[in-house]
């Protein structure tokens, strides 16, 4: 397949991942994030891009779609009245804090730490998904104070390293302590903008090497990823929160586990043997 071709397939691939992402990122509350890194992973490694900063091109790249993933995701949830205002305000300054740091910390690791960072987190996650309870508890009210400056931007800085957005830390944190599902999916989306808009900045001022650059980059964030998938994400989002408060999810998060549980293995597979 020639260069072209290949770059043809890749759009038509991210149109597929796209739509998914969106829709995964209204009605599961984990973020399109989640499905978008390892996509662009092996999508720019298709096209012969490697090298030690890849990963940050990845998550860059996703982070900025989340951007307008989560803008529409939260208008549709504000909508049905689901969002939980003053959490969003009160845990914004530390999900933000949280996030420069990451990007500092991302900018100075090598894509194959990062690679692993991913799977690690990324095993964690699926295993929650797919045996977590939702009347698992870990107290009735949002935490204030101490517990709140650590969870705080320690969800922003892991959120980063993984490219995602609030959901899948965002998520399981309020329900643990006494959120409906639909409103902490609601909210969690807000949580995606606290943590995407700051290190998207971030990321548009890092400097990748040209082996890792896919076409068209801009600091690590790819422009053409990130319109053909923002396009999609822009359609599938709302259909995504409707479904969330008009079905039960469940079934389908045991599943999308399984499938992130495998995605999760493979990328620590490529990290430690090529």
């Amino acid at each position: 397949m020639d260069d072209m071709g290949l770059v043809l397939a890749m759009v038509a691939l991210l149109v597929v991942i796209g739509g998914i992402a969106g829709v995964l990122a209204g009605l599961l509350g984990v973020g399109g994030g989640i499905v978008l890194v390892p996509s662009f992973f092996y999508a720019f490694q298709t096209l012969g891009c490697g090298g030690s900063s890849l990963m940050q091109v990845c998550l860059g790249t996703s982070l900025a779609t989340i951007i307008v993933t989560s803008m529409r995701s939260l208008q549709s949830h504000n909508r049905k009245g689901a969002v939980d205002w003053y959490i969003l305000k009160t845990w914004a300054p530390g999900i933000a804090i949280g996030a420069l740091v990451g990007v500092f910390i991302a900018s100075k690791l090598a894509s194959r730490e990062l690679q692993a960072l991913f799977g690690c987190l990324a095993l964690i996650i699926s295993l929650y998904l797919a045996f977590g309870k939702s009347e698992w508890r870990i107290g009735t009210e949002m935490p204030g104070g101490v517990t709140r400056a650590i969870l705080s931007p320690s969800m922003g800085f892991l959120s980063v390293l993984m490219g995602i957005g609030g959901g899948s830390f965002g998520v399981p944190t309020m329900t643990l302590f006494g959120r409906p599902i639909h409103r902490a999916v609601a909210t969690a989306a807000g949580f995606g903008l606290l943590i995407a808009v700051p290190s998207v900045l971030g990321f548009l001022l890092v400097s990748v090497p040209d082996g890792s650059r896919p076409p068209y980059t801009i600091g690590a964030v790819n422009l053409p990823a990130f319109l053909v998938v923002i396009c999609m994400t822009t359609l599938t989002a709302p259909l995504g929160a409707k479904l969330a408060h008009a079905t039960d999810p469940r079934p389908l998060r045991r599943i999308f586990a399984g499938f992130l549980f495998l995605v999760a293995l493979n990328m620590l597979r490529k990290t430690f043997y090529g």
